[in-house]
């Protein structure tokens, strides 16, 4: 009953509740643990507020995914005021982690709520939304992911009411009520341009291609190779996204009906996803957009949900792989560059699902090709992100490496084959050292 009251006369509440970022910082305390909205979903003007307001914290952990804004939180001089708590390490915050002035706790993008309710409550949400509508709630955009179960967590909510937030449509509102404070601030969002594609990335999508099929349903991540993989299937059809995110590629691909989501036997005419990265152009497609479902990263990046979908083909890159097919997609050595993502999720989700596929796809070579991906041994310290057990395909520009259910030398031998010739050799020596026998 209270609930319905609220909502018949949420503009009142909104106008109670309104502040300026300035205020709203102050009722953070010394020692909170405050949870960020992530990548081009951050909420740039609060974080802005806290900076400004450091001299009042003493040691305030931040935590979040990636951030694609500044991290001046995370920058030297500011260890005093906060530290930060990476769930996925980015370009600005890996100094921070790798100097021991922040943390960097490894859990599944599925698994974050539970990380939040069991190990790491928090004191503070701050969220980033849409301006509210006729019933007095605000879509969390472009990073529902794990933002909805932060308000459902802690015991201080501050949003960002931003008008230029499109309004995404699926499990992504969050009435008035649930907020404790509210800032006003219109501005664009951080906007992340289309990466260059080269010719090796060409090969890479060509190759990965050739394993989808009409009708499949795709898992992409962002960057050249993804975006290499969709400028390949302009001779498909019929195909459909369950994702943990997507990018521009994708609308490309829906603006000439190759992706219409018609086959999908789980959601059926709907993409899915739980947060998203790219340009305005994709902004302004998803806003008010019902083909495009977004979700909590619990429910989008369960293996058991997203498996629903027949045909799921999920595609990740990684730093290296070994002989073994071991897969490190997160640290080079001991040295964390990001985190697991939804890379394991979704392997395991297409294993689960019917017809489905799980393809690992990277460059042969790093440092100007100056470093082989394909490696006798993983680096010391290196992360084993997605293990020998699960991976399934690993494709580079020179083939495709189908290791499942085949034996350790097997699968040695076809990654030899798909590793850049200047390193085969030196693989092919460790190779007969490792199983004493022949390469």
């Amino acid at each position: 009953i209270q609930k319905g009251i609220e909502q018949l006369d949420w503009k009142a509440i909104y106008r109670q509740k309104r502040t300026t970022a300035q205020e709203a910082v102050k009722h953070i305390k010394s020692g909170d643990r405050v949870s960020l909205s992530h990548a081009v979903g951050e909420p740039t003007h609060i974080i802005e507020a806290m900076v400004a307001n450091r001299e009042a914290y003493r040691n305030v952990e931040i935590t979040h995914m990636i951030s694609m804004g500044q991290s001046k939180y995370a920058q030297p001089g500011m260890e005093p005021y906060f530290r930060h708590n990476s769930l996925f390490v980015g370009g600005t915050t890996r100094k921070t982690v790798r100097d021991g002035h922040g943390d960097f706790t490894p859990c599944y993008f599925s698994e974050i709520p539970n990380l939040w309710h069991r190990t790491m409550p928090l004191d503070v949400a701050v969220i980033h939304v849409s301006r509210p509508d006729e019933h007095g709630y605000c879509s969390l955009g472009v990073s529902v992911d794990y933002s909805k179960h932060a308000v459902k967590e802690a015991n201080l909510v501050i949003a960002q009411v931003n008008s230029q937030m499109p309004r995404t449509l699926g499990d992504t509102f969050v009435h008035i009520s649930d907020m404790d404070m509210i800032v006003e601030h219109d501005a664009p969002l951080i906007e992340l341009a289309p990466p260059v594609i080269t010719d090796v990335e060409r090969a890479i999508g060509e190759y990965c291609a050739s394993l989808i099929r009409d009708g499949d349903c795709l898992q992409l991540g962002i960057g050249a190779i993804p975006d290499a993989v969709l400028l390949s299937l302009k001779n498909k059809k019929d195909l459909g996204i369950h994702s943990e995110m997507f990018s521009d590629g994708v609308v490309e691909l829906v603006e000439s009906g190759i992706i219409n989501n018609s086959k999908k036997n789980f959601h059926r005419d709907r993409m899915v996803a739980t947060f998203l990265m790219g340009t305005k152009r994709l902004y302004d497609f998803v806003d008010n957009n019902p083909m495009v479902a977004m979700y909590p990263a619990t429910y989008t990046n369960d293996p058991y949900v997203a498996g629903k979908n027949d045909n799921l083909v999920s595609i990740n890159s990684c730093v290296q792989v070994d002989l073994l097919g071991q897969v490190c997609s997160e640290s080079v050595g001991t040295t964390q560059i990001s985190a697991v993502g939804g890379q394991v999720d979704f392997v395991r989700a297409s294993a689960l699902s019917r017809g489905g596929r799980s393809i690992i796809a990277m460059p042969s070579t790093a440092a100007g090709g100056t470093i082989s991906k394909i490696v006798a041994t993983l680096d010391e310290g290196a992360a084993v992100t997605t293990n020998r057990y699960d991976v399934e395909y690993v494709i580079t520009e020179y083939g495709i490496a189908h290791l499942k259910y085949h034996t350790v030398r097997e699968r040695a031998r076809m990654l030899i084959h798909i590793a850049h010739p200047a390193f085969r050799d030196g693989l092919a020596e460790s190779f007969e050292k490792r199983f004493r026998c022949k390469f």
